[in-house]
C-alpha cells in the first residue's frame, strides 16, 4: 500500500467504526515490544493536523536499521526477474495518531497506525551523469509544491534554523528513482539524511549489515 493511501485508510476506518489501533505495514498499531538491545530512535513529532472527523498527528522515527524479515521478503519480490537483491535498508517509521468521534455516535475515539519506509538495493543500472542531472532538475522544480502538498496531508514539513529539511528519495535518483513520485520522498533530518547517503553505496554493494535480516523492532519510541 502506498503511504498516502495508508493515511487516507486510517482516517476513514477511524472515523467510521473502530476504536482499536489499526496495524499498518510498519511496526503495528499499538506495537510489539522492542527487540533486545533496541535504542531510542531519532524522533520528530509534527503538529496536529485537522482531518475529517477529528485531527491527526504524524511522528517520524528515523533509522537506518537492518530490514526486518517482512521487508526483506518484499524486496526479494520487488527486485524480481532480471535483478538481484543486494541489501535492504529500513529508513524510517511514520506513526499516525488520530483522535475524533465516530460518525454514527458522538463517542470520542483514538486510533493509530504505523508505516515502515524501506529501500530495496537491487542491482539496478546507474544513470549517466547527464540523466541523473536531468532527474535532479525535475526534483528541484517539483520540490516546493511537493512540500506544500505533503504538509497538508501529514503536518508541517520540518525545518532546521529556518531551512527546510531535505527530501529523501527512497529509491535514489542515481538508480532510477522517480524524482516526482510523492510516495518516493519523505522529509529526513539533515544529519540522518547524510547517513542515508553514506550507507546507500554499501547497501548496493551487498555489504553488512544491509545484506542480512535485522530484529523485528530495532528501536524504542522514547
Amino acid at each position: 500500500m502506498k503511504l498516502i493511501g495508508a493515511v487516507v485508510l486510517l482516517v476513514c476506518l477511524s472515523g467510521c467504526a473502530t476504536t482499536r489501533s489499526a496495524d499498518g505495514p510498519g511496526t503495528g498499531g499499538s506495537g510489539p515490544s522492542p527487540s533486545p538491545g533496541a535504542k531510542p530512535a531519532v524522533k520528530k513529532e509534527l503538529p496536529w493536523l485537522n482531518v475529517p472527523g477529528g485531527r491527526m498527528k504524524t511522528t517520524l522515527f528515523y533509522g537506518p536499521w537492518q530490514c526486518r524479515r517482512e521487508f526483506m521478503n518484499q524486496c526479494q519480490k520487488e527486485c524480481g526477474a532480471g535483478y538481484k537483491l543486494k541489501g535492504c535498508m529500513w529508513l524510517a517509521d511514520l506513526k499516525f495518531d488520530w483522535e475524533g468521534s465516530l460518525v454514527v455516535l458522538p463517542v470520542p475515539v483514538k486510533a493509530g497506525s504505523r508505516y515502515g519506509l524501506f529501500h530495496c538495493c537491487c542491482n539496478y543500472p546507474e544513470l549517466s551523469p547527464e540523466d541523473n542531472a536531468a532527474q535532479r532538475k525535475a526534483w528541484n522544480r517539483f520540490r516546493t509544491s511537493f512540500r506544500k502538498d505533503w504538509s497538508e496531508k501529514f503536518g508541517q514539513w520540518p525545518e532546521q534554523g529556518g531551512v527546510s529539511w531535505p527530501g529523501h528519495h527512497i529509491r535514489d535518483l542515481w538508480h532510477g528513482g522517480d524524482p516526482v513520485d510523492p510516495n518516493n520522498v519523505f522529509p529526513a533530518q539533515p544529519d540522518v539524511h547524510d547517513v542515508y547517503n553514506e550507507q546507500y553505496p554499501a547497501c548496493y554493494a551487498g555489504q553488512a549489515p544491509w545484506n542480512t535480516v535485522g530484529p523485528n523492532l530495532p528501536y524504542t519510541d522514547n
